[in-house]
């Protein structure tokens, strides 16, 4: 007798197939599960094979019977809210939100209401299981006052596909950034391992023996005292954009973290600074936008290319330093 939710599903191997059980049952047309998600119901005992506990490693072949059973869900310990989204991409698989700055992607300490998760189980209702109950269909992050696009997972066999398309380096991820002053060189790549600060361990650095992280990037307009950029992430750690170019001297312009408000007006000759102050005012947050999404979607194969607008503050911080010549 199964439990209230619980799912019960046989699958009978109609050909050769001589792949390893996880695989089979990850591409199976019956299932909509990732393979991690597989590899944990094999390791709990909940897959059969004629009967036997097997191992996720197990090849399987003609006349095999498959039984598998899918518990419930764990509840999620989100609530969801009622907030406005700008979805600019949906199917039964996944969507692809124009997240505002100011929104924080997920719940965490301090934060257990008004994020873009909250938002997303009023409109979705259910979202792909991920790693943590609280980071329900999660595939990457926006830090909080990053505006632009971000790839949510519907389904498990989306978000498994997905983690591992980011993985490999399938999606591609552009980014345009106002900065202070100018890098050597109009365009280049990046690449220098980022960990956690020593002197603050809610902020990342470069650091010898952290993690790999490249970032490419290519100047779009020069200006007197700024640069704006079209940056694309290779990885995708923590904070990396705005890291790697304040290690370089030039943070992102309204970066309260990485040095790129009042400390940066300080490096400017005098005459420049009460500009610089009122494209701050304007401004409260990292000129930092994720402009474009590529990637090929994970069940249907088909190519998807997404755009988002630049969000009004930023625009028209980047008018009065193309009309002033800043």
């Amino acid at each position: 007798m199964s439990r209230s939710g619980e799912t019960k599903v046989t699958i009978k191997v109609e050909q050769e197939s001589n792949l390893r059980l996880d695989r089979y049952l990850s591409d199976h047309p019956e299932l909509d599960l990732s393979r991690t998600r597989i590899q944990k119901l094999i390791e709990s005992g909940l897959v059969l094979i004629n009967g036997d506990t097997p191992n996720k490693k197990q090849t399987l072949s003609v006349g095999d019977k498959i039984e598998i059973t899918i518990p419930p869900p764990e509840p999620s310990l989100v609530t969801p809210e009622k907030i406005d989204l700008n979805v600019v991409y949906e199917d039964d698989h996944l969507a692809v939100i124009d997240k505002p700055a100011g929104m924080v992607t997920h719940p965490g300490a301090g934060n257990r209401t008004g994020t873009l998760v909250n938002a997303m189980l009023h409109r979705f209702g259910t979202l792909a299981i991920s790693s943590a109950t609280d980071r329900p269909g999660i595939v990457h992050r926006l830090d909080k006052n990053t505006s632009g696009l971000l790839i949510i997972a519907k389904s498990d066999k989306a978000y498994g596909e997905l983690q591992k398309m980011m993985g490999q380096h399938l999606v591609k991820r552009t980014y345009h950034a106002i900065i202070w002053g100018h890098l050597t060189d109009s365009s280049g790549t990046i690449n220098l391992p980022l960990g956690r600060s020593k002197r603050d361990r809610k902020k990342m650095a470069v650091a010898t023996g952290g993690r790999s992280a490249i970032t490419h990037y290519q100047l779009l307009e020069r200006f007197r005292s700024y640069s704006y950029l079209e940056l694309q992430l290779e990885t995708g750690r923590t904070h990396q954009i705005r890291v790697h170019l304040a290690h370089l001297g030039h943070p992102v312009f309204g970066d309260p973290e990485y040095g790129g408000r009042d400390k940066s007006i300080r490096g400017l000759f005098a005459p420049e600074r009460p500009l610089a102050k009122q494209l701050l005012s304007m401004l409260p947050r990292q000129a930092l936008h994720a402009i474009r999404l590529q990637f090929e979607h994970p069940i249907t194969n088909e190519k998807i290319e997404l755009e988002s607008d630049l969000p009004s503050d930023y625009k028209r911080v980047l008018e009065i330093l193309r009309a002033e010549g800043a």
